[in-house]
């Protein structure tokens, strides 16, 4: 299945790849990451290429969507992921993100998922988008609620102990 790239103002999207072991590495062991998200266990390259091949290139051939890797317009340098997932878990396609720790705060991770958001709705004709996070990660939770996410309840995930707050966003007629 073709996968599509996304362009915003300052940021562009474009599929997951291999080629993105290193930023992915990066993100994935990030303090913040760990602590909300989860720790992965993958501590090298041929690691990170591995949870790729297994993790997200799967998804993105499956659906058509997935993993994207976000990159500054100015200069080409990658930032983060933001994407739409398939989670056998929950009832529904949700929307996540994760940037390299000194690009948060400056809006990318807001730009980069309302451009997913978008896309969801008018490229891949998605009805609702759900979300989760971790009850302490507050400005995930504040992100969700710009994006007009309202909050849903609880869920847990497979791999995870921790009960996560859900959020649903249901498209506008």
């Amino acid at each position: 299945m073709p996968v599509s790239s996304f362009t915003t103002d300052r940021l562009h999207l474009q599929p997951t790849s291999t080629q993105d072991a290193e930023l992915l590495l990066s993100i994935l062991n990030a303090p913040k990451f760990i602590e909300f998200v989860g720790d992965k266990k993958v501590r090298s390259h041929q690691e990170a290429v591995h949870y790729i091949n297994n993790n997200i290139l799967p998804q993105l051939e499956i659906f058509g969507f997935g993993a994207y890797t976000v990159s500054l317009r100015e200069n080409g340098q990658k930032i983060g992921v933001c994407g739409l997932y398939n989670r056998k878990e929950l009832a529904g396609i949700d929307i996540g993100y994760a940037f390299i720790p000194q690009f948060e705060g400056k809006g990318y991770a807001f730009e980069a998922a309302q451009c997913m958001q978008r896309a969801a709705f008018e490229q891949f004709k998605l009805e609702e988008l759900l979300a989760i996070t971790s009850p302490k990660n507050i400005a995930s939770q504040s992100l969700l609620l710009k994006l007009g996410f309202q909050k849903e309840g609880t869920t847990k995930l497979a791999d995870d102990e921790e009960t996560l707050m859900l959020f649903r966003y249901k498209k506008k007629e």
